[in-house]
């Protein structure tokens, strides 16, 4: 199976939205027995997909992906991110590939460059973070240094990209894009930027709420969990769509209209529609909740709308 088949297979599988289960937003995740459950139901609302992240200690996500991917039968989940400062690069490639080996065209590797503090957690310097992961790239592809070696299995391997630099390199050097916190018009250019034959799927902050001042200030709290990782890269590329530096760093309004959505499931849908006409293969929505397990109620609550064609 070529490169190509492997997007094509998969963006055929991820269908139009898939969910993010993010432990900054509803806490640390539940027992695995209740996450078997959880991921069950998702998977019979209709969700294409569904995503959780990792940082440095704590849960390791090729291990949390392994219940998921046990606890249901058809659907992709994707590590969003899987972080470079939690493991070497021959070892990265080795945990995903065993996943894709034990459930063919079901798994999405997504990295990310992580934060300074991460790095220093581990004993090593965020310093150059493209230069870093343009190395990291090369570590994955290099032959193993062990006498068992990873299952010969395809994945697609995406990268956590806002900037023009970063998607160029996902461009070239990955299977696709995992923008998130970024506004419709982003997306068209990022398309433009990987061409057709890339995956993009795009992580969409969602808050299911009428009250649209309280809403605000919920999206507020998580929009700036997300770009505080990498606030000159979003200055820059919303720079380039007429937003200020001040507006972004201090979160105006405009901005937090912009990269993310609040409302009925109507308002949701119709964001959620922006993106895919954008050019984006999948849209993956977060949405706070006092606990993870709420989480997946509100996810029942938006399917219909959500997942209408």
């Amino acid at each position: 199976m070529t490169a190509a088949d492997v997007i094509h297979s998969t963006r055929q599988r991820l269908g139009r939205v898939g969910i993010y289960l993010d432990t900054r937003l509803g806490g640390p995740l539940p027992p695995a027995e209740v996450q078997r459950q959880m991921l069950a139901r998702i998977e019979e609302l209709g969700y294409g997909s569904a995503w959780t992240n990792e940082a440095i200690g704590g849960k390791d996500v090729f291990a949390q992906l392994g219940i998921w991917l046990a606890a249901t039968e058809r659907f992709v989940v994707g590590s969003g991110i899987a972080n470079m400062w939690a493991r070497p690069g021959r070892t990265m490639h080795g945990a995903a590939a065993v996943l894709a080996d034990g459930y063919p065209g079901r798994f999405v590797l997504g990295i990310g460059t992580g934060k300074a503090d991460q790095a220093a957690a581990v004993g090593l310097r965020y310093d150059r973070p493209l230069a870093q992961l343009r190395s990291y790239l090369d570590q994955m592809e290099a032959p193993p240094l062990t006498i068992a070696p990873p299952p010969d299995a395809q994945y697609p391997r995406l990268l956590a990209a806002v900037g023009p630099k970063m998607l160029a390199l996902a461009g070239e050097r990955a299977d696709g894009a995992l923008p998130a916190a970024v506004p419709p018009e982003q997306i068209a250019a990022a398309r433009e930027t990987l061409g057709p034959d890339k995956l993009l799927i795009q992580m969409l902050a969602t808050v299911p709420d009428t009250d649209r001042q309280r809403a605000r200030e919920i999206a507020r709290t998580i929009v700036r969990a997300i770009i505080k990782r990498a606030e000159s890269q979003y200055v820059h590329s919303l720079g380039r769509l007429g937003f200020t530096e001040e507006e972004v760093t201090g979160l105006d309004d405009r901005v937090l209209d912009a990269l993310a959505v609040y409302g009925d499931e109507t308002v949701i849908a119709k964001r959620v529609n922006a993106y895919l006409d954008a050019g984006a293969d999948h849209v993956v929505i977060s949405a706070p909740a006092p606990d993870l397990v709420a989480v997946t109620d509100h996810y029942a609550r938006l399917a219909p709308a959500v997942l209408a064609s």
